[in-house]
């Protein structure tokens, strides 16, 4: 008896694709489009028979769960992932759990409600135990959500390397570190210890501050003027672009003159960063590649292909000098 398999064997595309071009979901080429349709007329298999036999397991929905959609670096992030899956016939549920477990486990509870195909969080408020219990794929960015969810990173340890190499480099003895929290046990705690492991190898004294990711602009911007004014620093990586921008605006209004008094480092070189502070030197994340990746690896998780271990997988980064 030929199977659905069969079909898409012969069209050369996935058992998902030739769902869509039945249902005229999501973007399909004219060329995919008539390999299935010829496939479809040569085995002689109706095509009302193919789409059911789909339709009882795909929802064709993906659930997005994130920290901060207002965030440039995940609005950005959010928009890339959204784009393709669109353009892989999926729709996109958002859902923004900032930093609220409550909220998480609440969006957790309605993707799973609603028979998602699957997740890509980038968000990590709860224990192992609840993303365990998911049954739908989840694919994870920057965090470590459970033994059996595959990680899709940029390199944090390279990315916090090439930060802190630029500010020794650059003749800063007096380096100093703000990260968002102390230890989170995720991918993004290697831009920290990078920093400490080539402030070690260089005899310098390492100095690190923790400030909320989840703070007011306002109040970060007064921890930060607080640092400035009571420590003798000459070089700041920051562990993220906008406490970067922070500080340099702090360092202007307290006369400190940058680059020549105070060279200052972020982290994720969105294209908004990038265009509206192009002052800012910056360690730039490949936010398409990330993305694709993220897609990519979680329809192979849906379409079943992955019955080993998951792979993590990390990008490489560079550095973006400022104007």
């Amino acid at each position: 008896m030929i199977k659905l398999t069969d079909v898409a064997k012969k069209a050369g595309v996935s058992p998902t694709t030739v769902s869509r071009v039945l249902n005229n979901r999501g973007y399909i080429s004219s060329k995919t489009k008539e390999k299935v349709e010829k496939a479809i007329k040569e085995l002689n298999y109706h095509p009302s028979d193919i789409a059911r036999s789909l339709s009882s397991r795909s929802t064709g929905l993906i659930g997005l769960i994130f920290y901060d959609t207002s965030h440039p670096f995940f609005g950005e992030l959010i928009s890339k992932l959204e784009t393709q899956l669109f353009e892989k016939g999926y729709k996109t549920i958002l859902c923004n759990s900032a930093n609220s477990p409550k909220k998480e486990q609440r969006y957790l509870d309605m993707l799973d409600a609603n028979k998602v195909d699957g997740i890509i969080s980038g968000t990590h408020n709860l224990g192992i135990k609840e993303y365990k219990r998911i049954q739908a794929p989840i694919v994870s960015f920057d965090r470590n959500l459970a033994p059996n969810i595959p990680v899709i990173s940029s390199n944090n340890y390279e990315g916090g390397t090439l930060a802190t190499k630029y500010l020794i480099n650059s003749g800063a003895k007096n380096i100093h570190i703000i990260n968002s929290h102390v230890i989170s046990h995720n991918p993004t705690d290697e831009r920290t210890q990078a920093y400490f492991d080539l402030m070690k190898e260089n005899n310098l004294i390492p100095h690190e501050h923790s400030i909320a990711f989840s703070l007011a602009p306002n109040i970060k911007r007064e921890i930060i003027r607080k640092i400035l004014l009571e420590e003798k620093i000459d070089g700041l990586f920051c562990t993220d672009d906008l406490t970067a921008i922070l500080a340099y605006e702090s360092a202007i209004d307290l006369n400190i003159a940058v680059p020549k008094d105070l060279r200052i480092v972020g982290y994720d070189g969105t294209k908004f960063v990038r265009n509206y502070f192009p002052k800012l030197t910056t360690i730039k994340q490949p936010l398409e590649d990330i993305s694709s990746l993220l897609v990519e690896t979680l329809i192979y998780e849906i379409e079943g292909h992955n019955k080993k271990a998951p792979e993590n997988y990390q990008l490489p980064v560079n550095l973006i000098v400022g104007e």
